[in-house]
């Protein structure tokens, strides 16, 4: 499979190094004012000695390390790429700039990929007259350690380019999903949101503390969803599959959610949950347990 090209080297395109290179991949990394190896390089180094003392890298540290490459041109980074990865700021007009770039720049074959957790492909791509090899490809931050990649084509993605998406994700060790369409806040953020708000319903009605929110899911429901997704749980918890299950149980939720109407996330709501945050780890120490966290979110 051929090389793919890395536009931006901050933390989620570092991490895209990572994860292509432990793929097989050759890397690409564009370097054109050369702070990208001096700032990148650390990070990637970091993370594969992480990987390796983990016992999560299937070769020696060297050989992935070998596949990751910095170079000074587009033109260099495109050549004979099979994808080229965008992983700029959350700016729209940073976006548009950096595909049209990277439209006018790339071979017909390569598949332009935004890591956007945010804005749609239709959004920065409308007027490229490649559009349809555009589409989203954001990952879950860090995505060398959390292998879901959400694929959102805008309206006019072909196809077939989807799909020779999803085949090169999954064959650099994640686990691609494509949404249908495009849809605010993808699927992950969506999932993730709804949660969110009721957590936070929960914890503003005085019904539950923010620590025992947090052990239902790290210690319930989240030991649950990391070996099922909700579809799989309801399928195997009722003994018809999940047309029984709807039987017993749409009532009771139906119940539920008429309960769960939409709430202004008010500042006040984040004052009070972060005075209870702050007695179990205070301020000053938020970064080392923020880094003890990463090192394992494999397990």
């Amino acid at each position: 499979m051929g090389p793919v090209a890395l536009i931006g080297s901050g933390l989620i395109g570092s991490a895209w190094a990572v994860v292509f290179a432990r793929g097989g991949l050759p890397v690409r990394i564009l370097d054109r004012e050369g702070r990208a190896a001096a700032n990148a390089l650390p990070r990637i180094d970091r993370s594969l000695a992480q990987l390796a003392d983990g016992g999560l890298l299937d070769e020696p540290v060297d050989a992935i390390r070998g596949r990751i490459s910095f170079v000074s041109s587009l033109e260099a980074a495109l050549d004979g790429a099979v994808l080229a990865q965008e992983s700029v700021p959350e700016d729209l007009a940073l976006k548009r700039a950096t595909f049209a770039m990277l439209d006018a720049a790339a071979g017909p074959g390569t598949i332009l990929a935004s890591s956007t957790s945010m804005i749609p492909a239709s959004r920065f791509t409308d007027e490229l007259a490649g559009r349809s090899r555009c589409l989203v490809a954001h990952p879950v931050n860090p995505p060398h350690l959390v292998p879901v990649v959400e694929l959102v084509p805008a309206p006019w993605t072909d196809d077939a380019v989807t799909e020779r998406a999803r085949a090169l994700y999954a064959a650099a060790g994640q686990s691609p999903v494509v949404l249908r369409r495009e849809v605010d806040g993808f699927l992950v953020n969506r999932l993730q949101g709804a949660l969110l708000a009721e957590a936070l319903r929960l914890h503003e009605d005085g019904l539950a503390s923010a620590a025992d929110v947090d052990v239902a899911i790290r210690d319930g429901l989240g030991l649950r969803w990391s070996f099922m997704g909700p579809f799989e749980t309801i399928d195997l918890n009722a003994p018809g599959g999940t047309r029984d299950y709807g039987e017993r149980y749409a009532r009771v939720y139906e119940d539920v959610t008429a309960t769960q109407l939409p709430r202004p996330w008010r500042q006040a709501i984040f004052e009070a949950l972060d005075a209870e945050r702050r007695a179990i780890i205070p301020l000053d120490r938020l970064g080392e347990d923020r880094k003890s966290t990463r090192l394992n979110s494999s397990h």
